[in-house]
């Protein structure tokens, strides 16, 4: 592993970048936008998703889609979910056979309900060998260096292996799980309820309350996980509680403060136009919405959520809901 292009001039692409490049690959960024991209490789910085870094001198910029893949021996995807397909069925034709795919968008397509490695497979077909990279990784605290953990997933261990290799530092330590299916599902729902932890937060109902939609919030996650051919264990780990602890807590937690600004009263629409990027809990909420019905999964606070999010509940009529259900067994 040498040359490496990242797809998706974001938070997470850019951290990636800047990490790589500190580890001495040569690191290319590509983006959907020309004149955005132009404008961080002028400002050496990503002024509108990771301000305050400066970029490596070494970062390499490429805005042509047929150069963007030449001589690369590793491929990283860090675009939003929602928007995957269309990015990758453009530069589909430049893909080169066979060359790995590091995946770390967290989300669940709309419509086709598939995960982001199954979207670049469904796209690129037998061109696409993927590995799935995600955990408790706020890009602005790796940004500044300061530890973490990921795990590196794939069906192919030896694959996730080399992965774990290249992105492993002494401020984030990788570890490898062969479970790619918990480990994307994992990253994906602990968003919505991170929207509903920062509803908890905004309207100020206590940490005994957050405390208890953690916990339910994980069941709940994992009993759809399990159902969807998942790993119990995987949801226990760093890309399951760990990931959802960071997402629920995090000042900086876009879905968390999205959450927030509702609890605290803001229209949905207001909460949603308020955020200057991509709140992917609000798409993947509907995604996980159908599974647990397709599945027969019981998911009492996604359901709520969708229901704040997409059907006007209210959210004191949300919580009231959630306390008077039948009493059961933990």
């Amino acid at each position: 592993m040498k040359n490496i292009s990242i797809i998706g001039d974001g938070a997470m692409g850019t951290v990636c970048s800047m990490l790589l490049c500190e580890k001495g690959f040569s690191v290319r960024m590509w983006g959907y936008d020309a004149q955005q991209l132009a404008q961080i490789k002028e400002k050496r910085e990503n002024f509108r998703f990771l301000p305050g870094h400066k970029l490596p001198d070494s970062m390499n910029f490429e805005a042509e889609d047929s150069e963007i893949f030449k001589n690369t021996d590793l491929i990283i995807s860090a675009v939003p979910c929602q928007y995957m397909r269309p990015i990758w069925k453009r530069l589909s034709e430049h893909v080169k056979h066979g060359t790995p795919i590091v995946s770390v968008t967290k989300g669940i397509e709309n419509e086709t309900l598939l995960r982001p490695s199954q979207i670049i497979m469904d796209v690129l077909g037998v061109k696409a060998k993927v590995v799935a990279l995600s955990g408790p990784t706020i890009a602005e605290e790796i940004a500044r260096k300061l530890p973490a953990t990921a795990t590196a997933a794939s069906k192919d261990e030896r694959l996730a292996g080399v992965v774990q290799e290249v992105f492993n530092t002494r401020y984030l330590r990788v570890y490898r799980n062969s479970d790619i299916v918990g480990v994307e599902l994992a990253g994906a729902m602990k968003n919505v309820i991170a929207i509903a932890a920062g509803i908890v937060d905004g309207i100020q109902i206590g940490d005994n309350a957050k405390a208890a939609l953690l916990c339910r919030g994980l069941a709940e996650i994992t009993r759809l996980g399990v159902a969807l051919g998942a790993a119990e264990h995987t949801f226990s780990g760093l890309s399951g509680l760990g990931d959802l602890v960071t997402t629920c807590i995090s000042p900086s937690g876009r879905n968390r403060s999205l959450g927030q600004r509702i609890g605290k009263g803001a229209t949905v629409k207001d909460a949603i136009e308020s955020t200057h990027s991509v709140v992917e809990g609000v798409a993947t909420c509907k995604s996980v919405v159908d599974l647990a019905k397709k599945y027969s999964i019981d998911m009492p606070i996604t359901e709520a959520v969708y229901q704040i999010l997409f059907e006007g509940k209210s959210v004191p009529a949300a919580i009231e809901e959630l306390m008077n259900r039948k009493l059961k067994a933990e």
